[in-house]
């Protein structure tokens, strides 16, 4: 049994989202961080840095956080989407990628360009341009597999799950995705996986996923 301290963001919902695909059954508590209950003593004793996501496996007694390592440690447990062969280096790069790129930057877009717009002309420039960098990066990647990663034309992992809900969000990016034919290809196939659809909703609706 595992139990997903969680809240409706990009990082929570790679979690949620691949818990549904891997179809196990598990508990949801809602950690509100706009209400601040990620700084109370109880969450603090499983996150230090007081962040969301963070798991407990009854089975092995153990707590993971950190959205990505919480990924390749529910994928290598239970065998699926990551792959144990050459290709599981593909995967763990792009996996790395979101984590040490698409997440900082689209965290400080949604910072600058979301949040607060007009309060600093400088940084919204300078995170438009990065965060187009990242999506044609992707762009490329996608024109050419099906998948980010893996065998052939690539193959569904957690790298896509780490990227998906990120993507999500493009319309806090000023992105239209029209403008990048391989990522909203990806994006509407990934979308239309009911794992996904169920995940992206934990621990409660936000809203719809944006289409």
């Amino acid at each position: 049994m595992i139990d997903l301290y969680t809240w409706p963001t990009p990082n929570g919902r790679k979690v949620s989202i691949l818990l549904e695909e891997l179809e196990l059954r598990y508990s949801v508590f809602s950690i509100d961080i706009g209400r601040g209950d990620q700084f109370s003593d109880k969450f603090q004793k499983i996150s230090p840095d007081y962040k969301i996501p963070v798991i407990y496996d009854h089975e092995n007694q153990r707590s993971i956080r950190e959205s990505g390592a919480i990924l390749i440690y529910l994928a290598e447990k239970y065998g699926k989407f990551l792959r144990t062969d050459e290709y599981r280096w593909d995967t763990l790069q792009w996996l790395m990628w979101q984590m040490s790129a698409v997440g900082p930057i689209l965290g400080q877009a949604h910072h600058f360009l979301y949040y607060n717009p007009g309060r600093s002309s400088y940084s919204e420039e300078r995170f438009k341009n990065e965060v187009k960098k990242l999506y044609s990066l992707l762009n490329k990647r996608l024109k050419n597999f099906d998948y980010v990663s893996g065998p052939g034309k690539g193959e569904y992992s957690i790298a896509d799950i780490a990227l998906w809900p990120w993507i999500s969000r493009f319309q806090r990016h000023g992105i239209n995705l029209n403008d990048y034919p391989g990522v909203y290809r990806w994006y509407k196939e990934v979308y239309q996986r009911p794992a996904v659809q169920k995940g992206y909703q934990i621990p409660h609706f936000e809203t719809e996923i944006p289409t």
